[in-house]
C-alpha cells in the first residue's frame, strides 16, 4: 500500500505559468507557486473590475475566475478540483507572489480561486459572498473568531447553515505585530481517535446548532457529527454553536474536541500575507493558535466558503 507521502506527490508538476510542489509543512497539502508575471497579468486584466462590481454583479465573479484560469493554462480548473476532492490531500496554499499589497486585488485573486473551485455561499455575517474580519488586541464579539489570545478550537465551517459547505478559503490580507496565531489544520485521516468517536452511537446523533447574533442566522440546524462521503468518514462540528441535550452528549462532545486539539498530527501552518489556503471542509478541520499579547496586534483575513459544482 502506498504511503501518504507517495500519494500526496501525484499532483506535483511544473507548467509554464505555475508549479505544484509538496507543501513544506505537510505531507498532504500542496503549494502552488504562480509565476509573478502571471499574477501581474491577471491583475492588469481585471484592473477595471472593482470589488464593488464583483459584489453587485454576480456574473463578474465568473469573469475574473475565467481570466485567471486562461492565464494558468489548460486543465487548471481540473487540477484545482482534483486536489480538493482527493482524499489523500484535499488542500493547497497559493499566493500573489508579492505582485501586489492592495487588499482589493487580494479580493479579486481570492474570488477567482473560489469560482474556479466551485460556487461560494452567501456569508450572512458580512452580507456578501465573502467576509473580511480583523483580529486585534481587544474584542467585543460573541464568538472566538476575533478573540486573539485564546486558541480558536478545531472545527468545520457551515455547521449552522442549511446549505452545503464543501470547501473553505482563508486568505491573509494584512498583519502587524503578530506573534503566534498560526492556522491550525488537521486532516481527519491523521486523527488517532477518529474511529473511536465516529463509531460511537453519538457520532450519528443529530445535534442542534444555533448561531450567535453576529452571524445573522436565526434558523436552528440539525447536524450529525459524522457522515460518509465516498465511503469515508467526514465531520461537521464546532464546539461553540452545538447544543447537546444531556450530560452524556456534552461529555462526548467535550472529549472529542479535546482529542482533536491534542492530536500529534495538528499542523500549525505559516501563511504569508497575500497567500491563501484552500481545503476540503468535509475532512479538514481548521482553527487558530493563540497570539502573543500585543496592544498593537492587527491581522485581517478574508474568508470564502462554498459548494462544489459539476
Amino acid at each position: 500500500m502506498a504511503t501518504v507521502e507517495q500519494k500526496a506527490m501525484k499532483f506535483v508538476q511544473s507548467k509554464e505559468a505555475f508549479e505544484v510542489k509538496p507543501h513544506p509543512q505537510s505531507n498532504r497539502l500542496y503549494h502552488i507557486e504562480i509565476k509573478k508575471e502571471v499574477v501581474k497579468s491577471f491583475l492588469d486584466q481585471v484592473s477595471d473590475i472593482s470589488v464593488q462590481r464583483l459584489e453587485y454583479v454576480p456574473y463578474m465573479r465568473h469573469i475574473v475566475a475565467n481570466t485567471l484560469e486562461t492565464l494558468m493554462g489548460e486543465n487548471f480548473r481540473e487540477l484545482i478540483r482534483s486536489i480538493i476532492h482527493d482524499r489523500e490531500s484535499g488542500g493547497f496554499t497559493i499566493g500573489v507572489q508579492g505582485a501586489t499589497e492592495d487588499k482589493e486585488e487580494y479580493v479579486k485573486f481570492g474570488t477567482a480561486l473560489a469560482y474556479i473551485a466551485g460556487i461560494p455561499n452567501f456569508d450572512a455575517m458580512s452580507g456578501k459572498y465573502y467576509a473580511r474580519f480583523t483580529v486585534k488586541d481587544t474584542d467585543n464579539s460573541d464568538s472566538y473568531l476575533r478573540q486573539a489570545y485564546r486558541t480558536f478550537t478545531l472545527h468545520t465551517d457551515g455547521t449552522f447553515v442549511n446549505e452545503p459547505t464543501d470547501w473553505l478559503i482563508m486568505m491573509k490580507m494584512h498583519e502587524e505585530n503578530a506573534k503566534g496565531g498560526e492556522s491550525r489544520l488537521l486532516h481527519l485521516d491523521d486523527w488517532d481517535e477518529l474511529d473511536k468517536f465516529a463509531n460511537d452511537p453519538l457520532g450519528s446523533h443529530q445535534f442542534t446548532y444555533k448561531a450567535p447574533a453576529s452571524k445573522n442566522v436565526d434558523e436552528d440546524v440539525l447536524r450529525t457529527t459524522f457522515f460518509k462521503d465516498n465511503n469515508k468518514h467526514c465531520i461537521c462540528f464546532i464546539d461553540q454553536f452545538v447544543y447537546p441535550e444531556t450530560v452524556d452528549q456534552a461529555k462526548y462532545l467535550q472529549e472529542m474536541s479535546e482529542s482533536l486539539e491534542n492530536d500529534d498530527s495538528v499542523i500549525e501552518l505559516e501563511l504569508p500575507v497575500g497567500d491563501l489556503v484552500l481545503v476540503n471542509n468535509l475532512f479538514w478541520m481548521h482553527g487558530r493558535a493563540a497570539f502573543e499579547k500585543d496592544p498593537n496586534l492587527n491581522r485581517e483575513l478574508m474568508r470564502l466558503r462554498g459548494r462544489f459544482t459539476k
